[in-house]
């Protein structure tokens, strides 16, 4: 009893030294502020967890409600900057006091890396920083990074109905992550992704330099676009190439179930998809649903949504003669602009007047969610969609989407080597396994039946390494040491090649050079090799 009750004290007293060193680091960090800001501004956006607005501001832009619960850490201190010089000062005094810096632009991170840390930690929200400026004559738009997709696209289409831009179809997420990982969109097989098309950019440097394409020089610069950008700095701002679309875009999704030959169809698609035409986009989505009225265990339906650069009439033809097997036909078809597109392929509404207004809501439906990723280089034979099917039908399976998309066009032309994003040609489609649910009681069956699905294609998928897509991140597939400035190029790679296969060794060079001492890191981020053993 005697050495409980010691055991027990020698506990209390170390929680609470630990607490007051923790009490002790937030303040003297905010002192530092006070202290270092140029402006008396810096006060009004900091949130200490005692401020009434602390979980408000921290659950706004926490896209995955998988991250809310309790055992998650919380930044010691939020701040949301209206000034780029204001995240200087918490650069600066991060690395004084011994904080680690989490940034966040849409909250769409799938692993919460945005603003969760196994170790102490401050978080910058930039949903202030969000000014987007849209030259339509020079084709360009300098966008700061915590604006989103659908704050860029309105943009666009204030200034020309025949501009666009390659990225996502969800409008809330940031484009601070999305171009640094990739930027997959319903037209990169005519444009290729979001960071093929980032021209100039603004970031802040381990320094607290504020560098841009010239000042940072191209090996920082190729990093960046598609390296993830948080292994490397704080990014700010980003200049792109805008594209031109023509004034009516073709829109469709055709369902089909087992019984409408989905199957068979869905085949065929594997080997039609990448080389169709380059303005042509046809992605395939499959799911488990329940069958009222029967005693089967359900059906499989597969939803084919696509966006076409051009009219109906241009489309129809095409089709019949390439992938006649879907039976499309002019009453599936919408006509409609670019930015109606947008929206229409976002889920935010289905039919017209479509309200473009509804692109600059940050405040979309929040749900639990995990993903994973995988490129396939052969058709999978119809035996491997089957115990696909299987899988979908065990418990839980219902929260399962698998979403394809197809390869081809301006995706298998960019070298693999152009920037870090390495997934380029020999493949014929990229796969992603996407779950969502509503119940947090449901997390723990769902995430083991998504590992099961992605153990199941091993054969199906690419192979050494078995790549993967950084948008999605994965901790599954790798991660870096708890806690810990040290982690080895060799741990490192095992994630590492998946996501940037031959590119990831540049990486390592790059980061070596610019963050030598690996102040940004993350359970994923880039080591330096002068901090690695």
């Amino acid at each position: 009893m005697k050495s409980t009750t010691i055991i027990l004290s020698i506990t209390l007293a170390l929680l609470l030294s630990f607490h007051g060193i923790v009490l002790l680091t937030n303040e003297n960090f905010l002192q530092c502020l006070s202290v270092h800001s140029e402006d008396t501004s810096i006060s009004e956006v900091i949130y200490t967890q005692e401020n009434p607005l602390y979980s408000s501001i921290l659950d706004f832009s926490k896209q995955n409600l998988l991250f809310r619960a309790p055992k998650y850490p919380k930044p010691q201190v939020i701040i949301k900057p209206f000034h780029v010089s204001q995240i200087q000062t918490v650069l600066k005094c991060s690395q004084k006091h011994g904080l680690q810096i989490r940034v966040r632009s849409g909250g769409h991170d799938s692993e919460g890396l945005s603003y969760t840390s196994e170790v102490p930690f401050v978080m910058i929200d930039l949903i202030n920083l969000s000014s987007i400026n849209v030259d339509a004559e020079k084709k360009t738009a300098w966008v700061q990074a915590g604006a989103t997709l659908g704050q860029l696209y309105y943009r666009i289409a204030e200034k020309s109905k025949n501009l666009g831009f390659p990225a996502g179809v969800c409008p809330t997420v940031g484009v601070g992550g999305h171009f640094s990982g990739g930027g997959y969109g319903y037209v990169m097989r005519k444009f290729g992704l979001s960071a093929d098309q980032v021209v100039d950019a603004h970031l802040i440097d381990v320094r607290g330099r504020i560098l841009d394409r010239k000042s940072m020089e191209e090996d920082l610069f190729w990093a960046i676009r598609g390296g993830g950008a948080a292994s490397f700095g704080i990014i700010v701002a980003w200049k792109v190439n805008l594209v031109t679309v023509p004034s009516t875009v073709t829109a469709f999704t055709v369902t089909r179930t087992l019984e409408n030959n989905a199957t068979k169809i869905l085949d065929k698609y594997q080997y039609v998809a990448d080389k169709l035409p380059e303005d042509l986009v046809i992605s395939a989505t499959f799911r488990a649903v329940s069958l009222s009225n029967t005693k089967k265990k359900g059906t499989i339906m597969c939803s084919f949504s696509s966006l076409f650069l051009g009219g109906v009439d241009r489309l129809l033809p095409l089709m019949q003669e390439r992938f006649p097997e879907l039976g499309l036909t002019k009453e599936d078809c919408k006509e409609m602009s670019w930015i109606e597109s947008a929206i229409y392929l976002s889920g935010l509404q289905a039919s017209e007047p479509y309200k473009l207004e509804a692109l600059l809501d940050r405040n979309y439906s929040k749900s639990f969610f995990k993903e994973k990723s995988d490129y396939v280089r052969e058709p999978i034979p119809v035996k491997g969609f089957e115990g696909m099917y299987d899988l979908l039908y065990e418990r839980g399976g219902h929260n399962i989407q698998v979403v394809i998309f197809p390869y081809g066009g301006k995706m298998s032309e960019i070298s693999e080597s152009a920037i870090p994003f390495p997934h380029r040609a020999g493949n014929i489609y990229y796969l992603l396994y996407f779950a969502v649910w509503e119940k947090e009681e449901e997390s723990q069956n769902v995430l083991k039946l998504v590992t099961k699905m992605y153990n199941y294609m091993t054969p199906y998928a690419s192979k050494n390494p078995r790549a993967a897509y950084l948008n999605d991140k994965d901790l599954e597939i790798g991660r870096n040491n708890k806690g810990d400035t040290h982690t080895s190029i060799k741990k490192a790679s095992i994630w590492g090649n998946k996501y940037f296969m031959n590119n990831f060794n540049k990486l390592v060079d790059v980061k070596t050079m610019v963050d030598p001492d690996n102040f940004f890191r993350n359970e994923q981020s880039i080591p330096s090799r002068s901090s690695s053993y």
